[in-house]
């Protein structure tokens, strides 16, 4: 009778497992995320690559996007779920209506580790901060890229007159004109700044000078977070498990990077990774400075707060 009583035991344990994991990877949700090829993304690409996503019960589907105007576009017409952004983008979503939710950083600048560069062309002869007071600088205008442009000139110094830029939004278009001469100065993101400055471009000045005005977040619309909770929760559980294997050992997913196209193929086994920022969200101080920067650039705040805005509900 033991025997019998012992083996119902076993039999019913075993059903209970298979059933369990069965329904982990059955039907995993969809996700899909807008993704400039910038090396904010490498934790996706890494999760992908170790089957991080599949173990949190999601699937991920990147949606290249060739520059910010591009990504956001793909969110507002619901092409995508996710993105890697930052604030600045988040406060023109959410102007009218909570469209987005920040429900991480993605990366943030320190001291020793810089994410975007104030590049001058080789042929400029500018060499100093000083010498760009009243050269155009291309950016993207109205994203991260002008609002770190301003914020780290005017640390510098620089009065709001100082400071010109030219609407570049395309990443490869502002490096081509760059290298060129056409473009005088521009700013750039890592990696794409080294390749550039390998290129003879001259590095002016990058935000690991002023490190708290720089960082990028991971972003969803709020209509999939409401219908998706659980899935946003995986797909940063499986994040953070990619940042703790980015961070571990930075140079094994060298190759993917190249192969990802988040490292160009000249910078192959020379770039070094950076770590990356473990769990955490925007400060209000940093949201502060945003929608301070967004009202003396003209633009409507409108209904964007921080409490609607951010959130680290669905932090791991």
């Amino acid at each position: 009778m033991k025997k019998h009583v012992y083996f119902f035991s076993l039999l019913i344990i075993t059903i209970h497992a298979i059933s369990a994991c069965s329904s982990q990877s059955a039907n995993p949700t969809n996700i899909r995320i807008a993704a400039l090829p910038v090396l904010d993304t490498l934790p996706i690409q890494v999760a992908q690559e170790e089957g991080l996503f599949g173990k949190h019960d999601v699937s991920v589907e990147i949606l290249p996007a060739g520059s910010a105007p591009k990504r956001d576009e793909m969110i507002s017409a619901g092409q995508a779920d996710g993105m890697v952004n930052e604030v600045v983008s988040t406060i023109f979503y959410n102007r009218d209506r909570t469209q987005v939710q920040i429900v991480r950083y993605a990366r943030t600048a320190t001291p020793g580790s810089p994410i975007f560069f104030i590049l001058a062309s080789g042929q400029s002869g500018i060499s100093t901060v000083e010498q760009l007071k009243g050269v155009e600088i291309g950016v993207s205008k109205g994203t991260v890229i002008e609002y770190l442009t301003d914020r780290l000139l005017q640390a510098e110094g620089f009065s709001e007159e100082q400071i010109s830029t030219v609407a570049v939004p395309d990443i490869g278009q502002r490096m081509a004109l760059l290298g060129s001469g056409e473009l005088n100065a521009a700013m750039l993101p890592d990696p794409l700044a080294s390749l550039v400055m390998q290129q003879g471009a001259v590095l002016v000045i990058d935000d690991s000078s002023h490190p708290e005005y720089s960082h990028s977040t991971v972003s969803f619309r709020k209509t999939f977070i409401d219908d998706n909770p659980d899935a946003v929760r995986g797909f940063l559980a499986a994040w953070e498990e990619a940042v703790a294997l980015i961070n571990a050992d930075p140079q094994k997913y060298s190759d993917l990077m190249v192969e990802r196209e988040l490292v160009p193929q000249p910078l192959a086994g020379k770039f070094s990774v950076p770590e990356f920022v473990t769990a955490g969200i925007p400060t209000q101080a940093q949201w502060d400075d945003a929608i301070n920067w967004v009202n003396e650039k003209g633009f409507e705040a409108g209904q964007a707060t921080y409490k609607n805005s951010i959130t680290d509900e669905y932090l791991p």
